[in-house]
This record gives C-alpha cells, structure tokens and sequence, in this order.
C-alpha cells in the first residue's frame, strides 16, 4: 500500500509540478500525515525538492515543493535509412519530454562498436538516464531481430546484450508500432481501433494496430506484416503511381473488412492526397465495406516514430506496482 501511495504522490507531483503537502493530499484524497512521511521519502530520493514558501490563508507561509524532472532520464536510439547511409539517431530526455541531447550518426552497418561508443559517452555526460529505448524497422522473436527490412540487424540480440553491456533496463519496438503510438499519444485520440500502414521507398510496407489504445503484437510480434498479404508485389521494385493506389486500396479493403477501423494512418510519399481521393472514391463504388473508416495521409513518419518511442521509453520508467 505504501508503494501505490508512494506512486500516487508521484503522479500527482509529475502533474502539478510544484505543489503544497495540502494540495498533494487534496489532489491524491490522502491523508497530510500520509503526505508528510511520503515527501520527506520522495525529497531523501532527490526526487522532489523543496521550492518557495507561500501564503497560507493568514497562517504560517507553507513550502512548495518541486518535482524534479531531471531525476530520470531516457536513452532513445533510433535507426533508419537516409539517402542509403544507415543512420543512427540519439536522443536523451528528462520526465517532461523535454530534449537535452540529440545527435545522430551515419553508422554503416550498424556496427557494433560505434553504437556502443555513443552510448557509452551519454551515459557519462547524463548519469540520470534509467532506461535505454530503441527503436527499429524490425521485429524480435526471443530476443532475436529476425525480420527487418535492413538485413543487417538480422540475427542482432541488441537487447540482452545492451543489457549486460551498461546494466540498465533496455526496450525495443518496431518503427511502424511506435509510429502509431506516437499518433495516437499527440492526437489523444480516443478511437478504439487505430491503424498505421508505412510505405517505405524500396523496401515492404509495414503495419501498427492501436487497440484501446494499447499495440497489437500477435504472436512472436508479426502482427501487421502486410508484406505477406497475396498481392504478388515487388516490394524492393519502384512502383508508378497508378499501381500503388491500386495496392493500397486493396490493402484498406481487406484491412476494412478484417478490422473494421475507425482511422487508417497512411505514411507515404508516392501520391497525393488528392489522387489517392478520387481513387478511393472510385474503388468505393465498386465494393462493398462494412465500415468506410477515417483515412488521414501523414508526412511525419520519422517524427511520429520518434514520438512513440519517447512516450513508450517513459512509459517503461513508471514504477509497476502490484496489490
């Protein structure tokens, strides 16, 4: 109880940001005796600190007290492809989101020591950092990238042996996931089925599933690797503008049908939106959908992915407490 208490406190303090022990336990519904042994606790950690005193209400001037949110910072590495360099970017935030470090790095190959270079050297200059996420075009089975359009990650056990490597807790999720966490995180949207499709240039498309607001995996993580659909495309093949909107529309009819979701996210930058409009009007009137869902083009995939991966990496610092 004391934990869910302590977490409560934390919560609350997060939100305020400077607060009273009286407008704590106003806010928690806790006790100000409970408030009293939690802050002191909270202040030993460093994790509030003592602010300004203010008035109150003709009595003795009260202490505010801060929530630091430097106490625990988050590593977020992501990896993409620019202009055929692999390219690795580095972001370090506090608790609040706010960006304290970014840097990114052509890295070919996705070497190993270099990676390891740049963490190591974070990890010196911000010792707060708690967790390390990472974020690929991938899927692990077991602790093994197994399915990436980039196959040099292919067969990587990056997570243990982060792991091991600095001692600290590390996530890992898939580009196209943490997209579509991102949209959904910025947009607050409280649609129960949200889907993302990203057609990357020269490489097979990919698939995020918000459900109630949580991603849908499936087993060993390969839901949404509409790769696999019997469309007989070349993915790694360069694709006119008419055939890509045939695609896609079938892709959101067979999509429509198994899901039925209210939005469609699409990242992609092959057609316009305009385009894409008419056509879908066209195939609409040729076939029947049980549900005609919301379909928003987006040109913001690399901001939404790294979006999701700082709200999943936080998400992962929050104390998990059982009753």
């Amino acid at each position: 109880m004391k934990e869910i208490n302590l977490n409560q406190v934390r919560q609350a303090m997060k939100q305020l940001g400077t607060a009273t022990k009286s407008q704590i336990a106003s806010t928690t519904k806790l006790s100000v005796v409970t408030v009293n042994s939690l802050v002191k606790e909270l202040m030993e950690l460093k994790e509030l600190v003592e602010d300004r005193m203010v008035p109150s209400n003709g009595g003795r001037p009260a202490t505010t007290y801060r929530y630091d949110y430097d106490f625990s910072l988050s590593l977020i590495i992501t990896m993409k492809e620019r202009k055929g360099n692999d390219l690795v970017v580095a972001t370090v935030i506090n608790m609040q989101e706010k960006i304290l470090a970014r840097e990114e790095h052509v890295n070919p190959g996705l070497e190993r020591e270099p990676l390891y270079a740049m963490i190591a050297r974070l990890l010196t200059r911000y010792p707060s950092i708690k967790v390390i996420g990472i974020g690929i075009p991938g899927q692990v089975v077991e602790g093994e990238i197994i399915v990436s359009s980039h196959e040099k990650l292919k067969g990587l056990r990056i997570i243990e042996d982060i792991e091991q490597q600095f001692g600290l807790p590390a996530i890992l999720e898939n580009d196209v996931n943490a997209a579509i966490s991102g949209f959904c995180a910025h947009t607050r949207t409280n649609d129960p089925c949200v889907l993302g499709l990203y057609f990357p240039e020269r490489f097979p498309p990919g698939m995020g599933i918000c459900l109630n607001g949580e991603v849908v995996k499936g087993k060993n993580g390969m839901a949404g690797e509409i790769k696999f659909l019997p469309l007989d495309v070349d993915w790694y093949s360069a694709m006119d503008q008419e055939k890509f909107t045939d695609i896609l529309c079938r892709i959101i009819q067979i999509l429509t049908a198994v899901l039925a979701p209210d939005k469609i996210v699409v990242y992609q930058n092959l057609i316009e939106e305009e385009m894409w409009s008419r056509s879908w009007d066209s195939y609409g009137s040729a076939h029947t959908l049980p549900v005609l869902p919301e379909i928003i083009f987006q040109d913001s995939f690399q901001e939404d992915f790294e979006a999701g991966m700082r709200w999943l990496t936080l998400k992962a610092l929050e104390p998990s407490v059982s009753i």
